[in-house]
């Protein structure tokens, strides 16, 4: 299969791998530094930690689409503390800049719902960066619309998402 951008090869979306933690962690920083204007601040997180530690939560998931051998997007998520059990946040969501457009990101969230869905999940929750526009753009063709219930406040760095999984929610005014 060869699609507009030239990328080739079947997509396949599976559980990501402990040993491929340093290669999510990458990915993560590749498209992290796309919706940052001065560059990818130096949060002092040590990332491949954080999402060997994601693969290996008995209580999360960690979701990765691989065309050509190589990961093309990743996606992260687990119950939120405090929330309703039919609740589910996607804490990470990233397609590698060189597979935008490609529909990586779309079989990617489609696989998600489908996990949400099987676990009886109705609502699903995120945030994401006020600067970054192209993520924005994506969840709201996804179906995402800002949360009702957690509107941004003065001085917010992210815009609270929702989704109805069950279908059947829909944003309020």
């Amino acid at each position: 299969m060869i699609n507009a951008h030239g990328i080739t090869g079947p997509l396949t979306i599976r559980a990501a791998l402990p040993a491929e933690a340093a290669a999510v962690a990458e990915l993560h920083r590749r498209a992290r530094s796309t919706y940052y204007p001065n560059g990818l601040p130096d949060d002092g997180v040590d990332w491949h930690a954080v999402w060997r530690g994601a693969i290996d939560r008995p209580d999360g998931h960690v979701l990765c689409a691989v065309r050509d051998a190589r990961l093309a997007a990743i996606a992260s998520f687990r119950s939120p503390e405090g929330a309703p059990a039919d609740t589910v946040r996607l804490f990470q969501f990233h397609v590698d800049p060189g597979q935008w457009r490609s529909g990586v990101g779309t079989a990617l969230h489609a696989a998600c719902v489908e996990q949400w869905q099987a676990d009886g999940r109705r609502t699903a929750v995120l945030d994401v960066h006020v600067d970054n526009r192209r993520a924005q753009a994506f969840y709201a063709r996804q179906g995402w619309f800002p949360d009702p219930d957690n509107p941004p406040a003065d001085g917010d760095h992210h815009l609270d998402l929702r989704y109805s999984v069950a279908g059947g929610m829909t944003p309020t005014a």
